[in-house]
């Protein structure tokens, strides 16, 4: 069995494709998955599109990266999701990540972090404030609907709460 995941990925709430597939970030726009290898969080990138087979799941795992998401109901825009659904989310979030204890947690998406968990001003980059009482950052969306962030900028982002994690050097 592998090790808990030392790399807590939080997204906003699963797309509708990812719903279909059951596979987070699964939609072929979003560039998680390439930007995690692109920062080589992932020795490669995943066939996630069509929804994750056991092998990729056992890599996603191996490498000490779990997803998870504030708010549970699928939507086709993150838009569509309330301050309640969020701020909900963010409490159920802590007290997962409390009981899980990864050394980092990555909130994906700014705004989201800033609803959800009551920080207006937050920006992207380690948060002051943790959740669930781990060390967290808050990182740009990677959805393609977010269309100022290349996999690049992404990857160099994400690096960052992976080296703290000790997923990197």
């Amino acid at each position: 069995m592998p090790d808990a995941p030392r790399l807590i990925f939080v997204g906003i709430n699963p797309g509708l494709w990812t719903a279909a597939t059951l596979t987070p970030f699964a939609h072929p726009g979003n560039r998680f998955w390439p930007a995690l290898a692109a920062a080589g969080i992932l020795p490669r990138v995943p066939a996630f599109a069509d929804g994750l087979d056991a092998a990729d799941r056992a890599m996603i795992l191996g490498a000490g990266i779990g997803v998870t998401n504030l708010v549970r109901r699928a939507t086709a825009r993150a838009d569509e999701l309330s301050h309640d659904e969020l701020r909900e989310g963010a409490v159920r979030v802590a007290a997962d990540v409390a009981r899980w204890r990864p050394q980092v947690v990555a909130i994906v998406g700014v705004t989201a972090y800033r609803q959800g968990f009551g920080f207006p001003k937050a920006a992207a980059g380690r948060q002051e404030h943790e959740v669930g009482g781990v060390p967290t950052w808050v990182l740009p969306n990677p959805s393609g609907l977010n269309a100022h962030d290349t996999v690049a900028s992404l990857a160099a982002a994400y690096a960052a709460p992976a080296r703290a994690a000790g997923l990197l050097a």
